[in-house]
């Protein structure tokens, strides 16, 4: 083992603990990163030790020191590089930094996260879930609170160590949305959505392991229920994946009047372009502009066999998306049938942010018109 690949080793080493369970690629940047300021490795040699290029050894230095402007990322990576020099130097006093050399001792072991510290960081993306929740550091202060929309923002519900906060930036379980020069403030990341709902998934499976889901299909799974509209006209209710399609989890959102934010009648019209586009068997090479497949064609109208169905859902799509014209008809092309997010959508589309919804909803309502389930007059 060469030099630098012992520095870098004994960085990863030191990270085995801030870092259990974050993204690989969070780990293996931080890991470069440790290894390049601590360890004072150039980056051509890092990228020999890892076995990487160097132009993405040396983009992987540059994320971790744009992400230090975020302070809680900075009070991490300054934790984390007393542990990364207490690793690479252990029989060298203080504020002294000779190069290791081949020679020297294996680094010491690190013990991972206590499963108290797992289960603090679980309370509190737990709150964090919540719709409007965010997590607020200020200035200089010893501890960061978790806000909620329950008591209407007014005190913390849970308050936690800078320290506690700093683990959950690093391992990119939380991100600052706002920063102002007295305090900044955090959101969960998808990431840290993932990592909670294998987390109850594990308990999940303690208690019942006979029934229970592999811990990282779980984190894509949020079961619930979700009211549709019946052929006679009632309202039925269905156990569903939540987290399958934007429009399971827009059917779950409540709006300012407490109202659910879809209707019944709205995720009925949604689903039903899904399973006319799924039956068309049109696959995104085909459907990249929805306008292509609006052009008619001879003898669509004609009866024919089973094999004209996918002829007949096409039509039923054409027809959909043209009632809606360009816009609407994005939105609800893009979250009923290619399942896309609302904030890809609206980066796609260069529409402002948290406006996806609106539009969708607009989109729902005329596709549950042009589909008979409501009386709706544009």
């Amino acid at each position: 083992m060469t030099i630098h690949q012992q520095t870098l080793a004994r960085c990863a080493a030191a990270l085995a603990s801030a870092f259990t369970a974050a993204p690989a690629r969070r780990v293996t940047d931080a890991a470069l990163y440790l290894a390049h300021v601590e360890g004072e490795a150039p980056l051509r040699r890092l990228a020999e030790a890892s076995g990487l290029a160097p132009s993405s050894v040396h983009r992987a230095v540059r994320r971790i020191e744009n992400l230090r402007d975020d302070p809680l990322i900075d009070t991490a990576f300054d934790a984390l590089g007393v542990s990364a020099r207490r690793a690479l130097f252990p029989d060298t006093e203080p504020g002294v930094r000779p190069m290791p050399s081949v020679s020297s001792a294996a680094s010491p072991a690190f013990d991972h996260a206590s499963d108290y510290a797992l289960r603090v960081a679980a309370r509190v993306l737990d709150r964090l879930s919540e719709p409007e929740s965010f997590l607020m550091v200020a200035k200089g202060a010893e501890k960061a609170g978790v806000f909620c929309r329950k008591n209407k923002f007014r005190r913390p519900l849970s308050l936690m160590t800078v320290e506690t906060a700093a683990a959950l930036a690093a391992r990119d379980w939380v991100r600052c949305v706002s920063r102002t020069a007295a305090s900044a403030k955090y959101a969960i990341t998808n990431e840290g959505r993932a990592w909670l709902r294998r987390q109850r998934a594990e308990q999940a499976a303690q208690a019942a392991p006979a029934d229970s889901l592999n811990v990282f299909a779980a984190q894509h799974v949020q079961r619930g229920e979700r009211a549709v509209a019946r052929a006679d006209g009632s309202v039925g209710v269905l156990r569903v994946n939540l987290a399958e399609s934007p429009l399971g989890w827009l059917a779950t959102r409540k709006g300012a009047d407490g109202a659910p934010f879809l209707t019944p009648e709205e995720v009925e019209a949604g689903e039903r372009l899904r399973t006319d586009f799924e039956a068309a068997q049109m696959g995104p090479r085909v459907t990249q502009d929805w306008r292509n497949f609006l052009t008619p064609r001879d003898g669509a109208g004609a009866g024919g066999g089973p094999s004209e169905g996918p002829a007949f859902a096409r039509d039923r799509v054409g027809k959909a998306l043209a009632e809606l014209g360009p816009g609407l008809a994005d939105a609800a092309l893009r979250a009923c049938c290619y399942l896309e997010g609302l904030e890809a959508t609206e980066r796609r589309m260069g529409w402002a942010a948290r406006s996806g919804k609106v539009v969708l909803k607009i989109a729902l309502q005329r596709l549950a018109a042009h589909y008979g389930l409501i009386c709706y007059n544009a």
